[in-house]
């Protein structure tokens, strides 16, 4: 269920290139139609030291939540190591774990994988009990109690469509759980109507939440609240929108 998620999100884009309906937002073509750049264009290379990281000198662990099929989880790795090549003593320290709920894509990602030693895929359903005890075993491995960076990008809508409000709010928690550092991509309202509507042209049953969602509105704002008041996180920039007109928010744990 990943930051693999949804197609654009109007009716002239949809008309204009339909990858169909993916329930999970598994889609098996998701970046030939949000090209990768969407999101790397908004992300300076510098973001490990930005947030206070020194991967110069210490392990540095990211976590990407529904990853698809690696492609973004690879180039983001690589986007951040860009002033120090694969081989470089940088780049040993820096660690990707990266999840998705499809099988098929996280085998498509291992077998994909260009650096293997430092990331990993694992298939893994973020709203299982049994994540939480995988991401901590992960992290024990390295020694620590928590990811220093999580990328969450274009998921909470499947997430909160697929499980309800209260799933939303506990998956957001326990992202916070687990991390130091969040950067976030929630999907606005507008998908939500989308991916039901793709569901409907389908003939398939709509999403068991949807009609009875009671949040609904600015989605990164509810996020953002939530974040905020419940979970000991604080906005510390936004990165601007992508051409989806979805903001990446970047939370640093208090």
């Amino acid at each position: 269920m990943e930051a693999p998620s949804e197609m654009v999100c109007t009716e002239t884009a949809e008309e204009k290139e339909d990858p169909g309906a993916a329930p999970y937002g598994n889609f098996i073509n998701y970046y030939t139609f949000n090209p990768l750049e969407n999101r790397l264009s908004l992300i300076p290379n510098t973001l490990l030291e930005d947030v206070g990281y020194q991967p110069d000198t210490e392990e540095v662990l990211m976590l990407d939540v529904g990853c698809n099929s690696g492609d973004l989880s690879v180039a983001l790795y690589k986007h951040l190591l860009q002033n120090h090549p694969p081989g470089s003593d940088r780049s040993g320290r820096i660690h990707l774990l990266g999840f998705d709920l499809d099988q098929d894509l996280i085998l498509r990602a291992q077998n994909s994988n260009p650096f293997p030693k430092n990331i990993q895929f694992i298939p893994l359903d973020i709203t299982s009990e049994e994540s939480k005890s995988k991401l901590t075993s992960y992290l024990e491995h390295f020694g620590r109690s928590h990811f220093h960076l999580c990328f969450c990008l274009a998921v909470t809508m499947w997430v909160h469509l697929n499980h309800g409000d209260a799933a939303l709010l506990g998956f957001l928690s326990r992202l916070a759980s687990v991390c130091e550092c969040l950067l976030l991509e929630a999907q606005p309202w507008k998908c939500y109507r989308s991916a039901a509507r793709r569901l409907r042209k389908l003939g398939r049953n709509d999403f068991d939440h949807f009609k009875t969602l009671k949040i609904r509105g600015d989605m990164a704002a509810h996020a953002k609240e939530h974040l905020e008041k419940q979970c000991g996180m604080e906005l510390v920039r936004s990165f601007g929108s992508t051409s989806w007109d979805r903001t990446l928010l970047l939370f640093k744990r208090r």
